[in-house]
This record gives C-alpha cells, sequence and structure tokens, in this order.
C-alpha cells in the first residue's frame, strides 16, 4: 500500500494518487475490487478526516497494480483540535485588517504628498505669473505665447489619443505640430498688429491648405473640425489677455498709485481687470474644492463626476467675494452691482473652461493631459479656467467702460 496524499486546510477538496495491490490486484487467486469503487487505505490520524468523493481508474499497471486516481474531501472543522478553523479564520481576518488599514495609511501618505506638491508648485505659479502680469508688454505676451505653445501640443497629443482617434481620424503629427507653433504666434501677432483678425485668418487658411495637400490621402471632416477647435481654443481665445493687459491703456481714475507701484500711468483698467479676473478664478476654484470637500453631495454634471453643486455655489461666493474686496481696493469697477457681475462673469468662464477640458480628457480616456507640473498635472490642466475667462473679461470691459 502506498498513500500519496496533499493536504491544504484551506481548500476542502483535495486530490491525490493511490496504488493498492490487495484491493485493485487482478490476479485471480484475489477478489477483486469492482473498478468504481475504492476502499481508502489506513492513512495517518492526521489524515482521518477524508471523504473519498469519487474514484477514477487509470489505464496503466506498474507491476500489476493499477493506479486509482481519488478525490477526498477535506472537513476542516476536524483538522487538529477543535478551535483551529476558527482560530485561523480569526487570523485570516487580522491579517487583512493589518493590510487594510496599512493600505489607508499609504494612500493618506500619498494624498498629503501631493496636496504639499500642489501648494509649492501652485505658489511658485502664481507669484511668477503675478510678476509677468505686472511687467506686462512683450514679457507678458512671450509668456503667454510659451504657455500657448505647450497647451497647445498637449491638446493635439489629447485628439491624437486611442480614446478620441477611435471615432475619428486626427491630423497627421507634423500637421499638429505646426498648429502648435501658430497657436503661439498668435498672442505675439496681436500685440505687434494690435488686433486677431490677421492672426487668425492667415493660420486658417495655412491649415485648411496643408490639410488640402496631403499626398495620397483625402482630407476628412474630422481632422480639419479637430484642428480648427484648437486654434480657436489654444490660440485666439488667449489673445484676448494680450488685448486686455496691452490693448486697454486707459489708467484706472479715483485712485492715486505711488512712483514705487509704477505711478498712476501703469496701473490701467487693463491691469486691474486681469489682476481681479485672475484672483477670482484662483479664488474660485479654492472654494469650489473645498467646499466640494465639505458639503459635495448633488453631482454637477457626468462629464466632471466629482463637481457637486454644493462645490459650484461656493466656488461662485468666494470668486464674487473676492472680486468686491479687490474692486474697493483698486477702484474698478463700479458701482456694485457691476462689481458682482463681473464676478459671475470669471465664475462662469473658469467652470466653462474646466468642464470643457474635463470633456476633451474625457473622451481621450486620461486623467490629466500632461505631467509637466508636479502636482497639477500639465499645463493645460492649470490654464483651463483661463482660456473662455479672458474673452468674457475684455467684453466686459469694452461694454463696461473706465
Amino acid at each position: 500500500m502506498a498513500p500519496f496524499v496533499e493536504v491544504c486546510r484551506y481548500k476542502p477538496v483535495v486530490p491525490f494518487s493511490l496504488t493498492s495491490s490487495s484491493s485493485l490486484c487482478t490476479c485471480p487467486c484475489r477478489r477483486s475490487t469492482p473498478r468504481n469503487s475504492l476502499t481508502l487505505p489506513q492513512l495517518p490520524e492526521k489524515y482521518s478526516n477524508l471523504r473519498l468523493l469519487c474514484s477514477k481508474p487509470s489505464f496503466r499497471s506498474v507491476n500489476n497494480r493499477r493506479v486509482i486516481t481519488a478525490v477526498a474531501r477535506v472537513e476542516s472543522e476536524q483538522l487538529g483540535d477543535d478551535g483551529n478553523s476558527k482560530e485561523g479564520d480569526e487570523r485570516d481576518k487580522e491579517v487583512q485588517n493589518v493590510e487594510e488599514d496599512s493600505s489607508l495609511d499609504q494612500q493618506k501618505a500619498k494624498s498629503r504628498s501631493q496636496l504639499k506638491k500642489r501648494v509649492v508648485f501652485g505658489l511658485g505659479i502664481g507669484l511668477s505669473v503675478g510678476g509677468v502680469v505686472l511687467a506686462g508688454g512683450w514679457v507678458f505676451t512671450l509668456a503667454l505665447a510659451a504657455a500657448v505653445l505647450l497647451s497647445a501640443r498637449e491638446y493635439f497629443e489629447l485628439v491624437r489619443s486611442k480614446g478620441i482617434a477611435r471615432g475619428m481620424t486626427p491630423p497627421p503629427r507634423y500637421l499638429s505640430r505646426v498648429c502648435s507653433v501658430i497657436c503661439a504666434l498668435m498672442p505675439i501677432l496681436t500685440l505687434y498688429f494690435g488686433h486677431m483678425d490677421i492672426a487668425v485668418t492667415s493660420s486658417a487658411f495655412v491649415v485648411a491648405m496643408a490639410l488640402l495637400l496631403q499626398r495620397g490621402k483625402n482630407p476628412r471632416f474630422s481632422q480639419l473640425s479637430s484642428t480648427m477647435f484648437g486654434l480657436f481654443y489654444c490660440g485666439y481665445l488667449p489673445c484676448f489677455w494680450v488685448k486686455l493687459r496691452c490693448g486697454l491703456t486707459a489708467p484706472v481714475l479715483g485712485r492715486s498709485w505711488p512712483v514705487l507701484l509704477g505711478g498712476q500711468g501703469h496701473w490701467t483698467v487693463g491691469l486691474v481687470a486681469i489682476l481681479i479676473s485672475f484672483c477670482g478664478i484662483i479664488a474660485s476654484d479654492t472654494f469650489a474644492f473645498l467646499g466640494g470637500k465639505a458639503f459635495g453631495k448633488t453631482p454637477l454634471i457626468s462629464i466632471s463626476p466629482k463637481k457637486t453643486w454644493e462645490g459650484a455655489v461656493a466656488g461662485l461666493v468666494g470668486c464674487i467675494t473676492v472680486t468686491v474686496l479687490l474692486s474697493k481696493s483698486l477702484s474698478w469697477p463700479q458701482p456694485l452691482v457691476s462689481t458682482i457681475a463681473f464676478g459671475v462673469l470669471n465664475f462662469l468662464g473658469s467652470v466653462f473652461g474646466d468642464l470643457t477640458e474635463s470633456m476633451i480628457k474625457r473622451d481621450a480616456g486620461v486623467k490629466d493631459s500632461g505631467s509637466l507640473i508636479p502636482g497639477h498635472g500639465g499645463i493645460l490642466d492649470r490654464v483651463d479656467s483661463y482660456v473662455f475667462t479672458g474673452a468674457l473679461a475684455y467684453s466686459f470691459v469694452r461694454l463696461h467702460g473706465v
């Protein structure tokens, strides 16, 4: 008799092979055992809990012994002491709880690290942008052109991603690069010529010709539409910030500015409008994030599941509050109704830009547009709230006046 048994206390069914000359011998001098039956051999006490389920005779024999494959069930509650099974289950639960606690601690540590990165890089970006806005002129325009170039590259990479490319034909890679450069040139041409008509018309003409003259390929409408939207979204709309900062040179009335701050001539309506808009957008994002964390329950829209109505209301209140406070300090805009309207416009532009980029990223199947800024994602993730706000702020100033 040669039993071979492998027992695992956590697996209820245990296969084993067994050879038996006494019960399965085919010799005529011994009584043969039916093929479909098997008597378990005398096993050690620790295997006494095995119960035979079935047996299957094989078609090979070794030394006049037929090999039988059997399956036995382990009754776990009978293994060893009576309390071993319960103790094992308790130990498993304890180990699982420890692993879950460790995983939660790791997630919390990662979240704190991400938040620290966001704060550090956010402050650095904010101070840099503030200095560029105060400088104005070519410093502001070139910095904006650099941001536009990086944003346009991220946009066209999103368009070429698998998620979006499955439903449409993306523009060729060389054309995406050309369009990124065209988008970066738009703010520069706007400052140089004083308006955007020439820049936009020339860019659209170049792109359309490039699509139509592709060798060996038929241009698709999806290529043309995604490219034109990229020029509009990443190139045309940011030009309103140039027109606002460098085109509206009327000084803010009702307040005298010291020479150390540039004097009366430096603090124009365009500069004040940009400062209020930027601060309002930052307040909107911050209050919306904090309000959503604390009170968020009702989803705002399906394309951005984490945004809630409670967070949106908190963002609106924060944007209007900061706008009113800054308007009192900077003496623009007046009266209070105009100030509130300006805050509401900044908030709406911020939310619409954010949701537009969320829609693009959702179709592309990515979380961030890039990874250039640690803790923040890509450039487009940081400037999406400012894309449409520039056009709204410029329109408000033109309608409201000084």
